[in-house]
């Protein structure tokens, strides 16, 4: 008996991940991860790889801070304002609505895993999708 004899062999179906729903879906919830590091670690600072020419004109790669705005904000009742965003528009989770009323900064992080759940759930694929096809609109106005 040889070693592969040992070994149970399948059909390999890979599960579809390009999904427009699904790709739409990830790419919030990565954003979302990183608003909930910036909650909860105050020194967290994302970062990204650059290429940069040194003087010689050689390409090398390079780490640089990414800069990540913070989604929420305070009002002046002393209130928090959170709104979560799809590209660089907020999303309308209730018609006219589009911030989330939180007392303090401390429910920033908690908040944020509820709307990555919400958003993991497909409860936000519709709004996802509204805000998808607005973008598209405006690409296509502009050709």
């Amino acid at each position: 008996m040889t070693v592969l004899d040992t070994l149970n062999f399948v059909v390999f179906n890979p599960i579809s991940n390009n999904n427009p729903t699904a790709v739409r879906r990830r790419k919030l919830i990565a954003k979302i991860d990183e608003q909930i590091q910036l909650a909860t670690n105050k020194d967290y600072t994302p970062t990204q790889y650059k290429w940069v020419a040194d003087a010689d004109g050689n390409q090398k790669k390079v780490e640089v801070a990414k800069r990540v705005k913070r989604w929420w904000t305070a009002s002046v009742d002393g209130k928090i304002n959170l709104v979560v965003r799809y590209g660089s528009k907020p999303l309308e989770f209730v018609k006219g609505k589009n911030a989330i009323e939180l007392a303090s900064e401390a429910e920033v992080a908690d908040t944020l895993r509820k709307v990555r759940e919400a958003a993991e759930l497909g409860e936000l694929d519709a709004l996802i999708e509204q805000q998808a096809q607005f973008g598209r609109r405006v690409a296509q106005k502009n050709k």
